[in-house]
């Protein structure tokens, strides 16, 4: 227990740390530069920061981007769990994906936005465009975790005579769950930046990337850069927040009664 709490010391020194030198070199460049047009000044973003806060529009265009971020995640797990179960059920299906999943990780994000734009409206192009790189990352991610079950396990279900809800309960559950809710922070997280840069190119109203755009065409450097921090800490509170959830499912599955 010391040494847990000591390592758990140590990290958040680690993380203070890396903290103090990013802010001690916004610092440095924006005292070097000397122009608030190219570096925006700290002082400003930070009273920006707090003054969003007390803005309603601003918790409209917020929550209108996590409603999507949400959305874009729902969809693309949704459908790559249930593409992840037919691959490993089907070796067909798994080398008919292979391929679609390789195209789909490779295409330019920015580049589908414009095409996409054409069919869409600017509020619905960000979901799909999140969709089309959460898909294939979420796919991968499930068939990966499926596909190391230990197959010993799985003989021995068998042998004495699994049920498929048991298999699912005792065996695939236990091995995949704390594994996919620990990602999904990671993934929500990402989806969060992938919503707000396609909000911003496809100038969302209503939307942190919208209020982004907005505030690039008035050159206001200090709003771009507190609603740039609103994006990462509502992305670092959303990972951390996924962490703990998965080491919670972890303890309560190990001790699922298999009888």
């Amino acid at each position: 227990m010391k040494n847990f709490l000591s390592g758990k010391k140590f990290n958040i020194f680690y993380s203070l740390a890396a903290l103090v030198l990013m802010w001690a070199v916004w610092l440095i460049v924006g005292a070097a530069v000397k122009n608030e047009f190219l570096v925006a000044p700290f002082a400003q973003s930070a009273k920006e920061f707090f003054t969003l806060f007390a803005k309603a529009f601003f918790w409209r265009a917020l929550l209108a981007s996590l409603l999507r971020t949400l959305i874009a995640f729902l969809i693309s797990f949704a459908l790559a769990l249930g593409c992840a179960c037919l691959a490993v059920a089907f070796k067909q299906f798994a080398a008919f994906m292979r391929p679609v999943a390789a195209l789909l990780r490779t295409l330019p994000t920015m580049a589908v936005l414009l095409l996409i734009l054409v069919w869409l409206t600017p509020r619905t192009a960000p979901v799909a465009v999140a969709f089309l790189v959460l898909f294939p990352m979420i796919y991968s991610q499930l068939t990966d975790s499926i596909s190391t079950v230990d197959s010993e396990l799985l003989q021995m279900a068998k042998v004495y005579g699994f049920s498929a809800k048991q298999k699912l309960a005792c065996i695939y559950l236990p091995h995949v769950a704390p594994a996919a809710l620990g990602q999904t922070g990671t993934n929500l997280s990402f989806g969060l930046k992938l919503i707000v840069s396609a909000e911003v190119m496809a100038s969302t109203y209503t939307a942190i990337g919208g209020m982004m755009a907005e505030a690039q065409a008035y050159i206001n450097l200090p709003r771009i850069a507190a609603l740039t921090l609103v994006t990462v800490l509502f992305g670092i509170v959303i990972e951390f927040a996924f962490r703990a959830l998965s080491r919670c499912l972890y303890k309560r599955t190990k001790a699922v009664d298999c009888d």
